[in-house]
């Protein structure tokens, strides 16, 4: 990767909606060059994919739920069928397998306390091979972003 990827790269972190003629404009490259060099980042998964960022608070999502869960066995097939599990899960929007004390480290954003009871109980719980689940609440958030320190 050169000066001119990481342009384009911080370009579309920013701007991730530009057109391929401004953004060819930003990074000083005619049209081609820079469809090119995009389409080649995308190819080596440098640009994994592009979305948009919603407000959770305007969509009814004001509760993020952090939550450290431990499970009971750690064989392949539990640790396999707890992560297929989470991603099933829209309410789960970050999911890491940790090192330490808990085997993974769960955000979630739900509606309401009540509906983060309820998604406890019905279904976190019932995941394969939790043993218990540790929930923190977030007050406010501090910093969200998705850029990359490039």
């Amino acid at each position: 990767m050169d000066d001119i990827d990481l342009k384009i790269l911080r370009n579309l972190q920013d701007s991730p909606g530009i057109s391929m003629v401004e953004l060819a404009l930003a990074v000083g490259l005619s049209h081609t060059p820079c469809w090119r060099r995009v389409k080649r980042l995308e190819e080596i998964g440098a640009i994994r994919e592009r979305a948009v960022i919603l407000n959770p608070d305007v969509m009814g999502l004001s509760v993020t739920v952090l939550a450290n869960v431990r499970l009971k066995a750690h064989d392949e097939d539990t640790l396999n069928a707890f992560e297929q599990a989470a991603r099933e899960r829209p309410e789960i929007v970050e999911c890491f397998s940790m090192g330490g004390e808990s085997d993974y480290a769960v955000r979630m954003v739900v509606a309401s306390i009540d509906a983060y009871e309820h998604l406890l109980k019905k279904v976190l719980l019932h995941f394969p091979g939790v043993a218990e689940v540790h929930s923190h609440f977030a007050l406010k958030c501090v910093k969200n972003t998705t850029r990359l320190p490039i």
